[in-house]
């Protein structure tokens, strides 16, 4: 029996971890930046959200149904959401489609929004110890 506290908690985890998992995709964009036929990858990340929200209720929209033991799992997906290949904004001669000025702002976006939500968690559990303890 899950409460109210339960959930609101189940939501800023689900958050952080799709945030967490973003930030390392776009870690290997920025890592591969020198590797040709590298395409850049990112997630929608309020469809990832909303993914994950439904795993944690068992009610997984995304999952397939394998009829095998021997079909291939979706490799890679973040929270039931496959990474989509980002659009070419400029091409390069090695086929190569990270984009360093893109994934830098991304990377940074991604990162200020985890601690602004690590840090709205920790004042909202100090404002709830507050009312407990009087």
């Amino acid at each position: 029996m899950t409460g109210k506290l339960d959930d609101f908690f189940r939501f800023h985890e689900a958050a952080l971890s799709v945030r967490g998992q973003r930030q390392q995709l776009l870690a290997s964009n920025i890592a591969n930046a020198d590797t040709p036929n590298y395409k850049a990858r990112d997630i929608d990340f309020s469809t990832a959200l909303s993914n994950a929200l439904h795993q944690n209720l068992n009610q997984s929209p995304t999952a397939l149904n394998k009829t095998a033991d021997q079909h291939i799992d979706t490799p890679g997906s973040i929270a039931g959401s496959a990474p989509q290949y980002r659009p070419t904004v400029q091409g390069s001669v090695d086929g190569n489609t990270v984009d360093m000025d893109v994934e830098r702002n991304q990377f940074t976006d991604n990162a200020l929004r985890y601690e602004a939500s690590l840090t709205m968690i920790n004042m909202q559990i100090k404002g709830m110890l507050a009312a407990i303890q009087g």
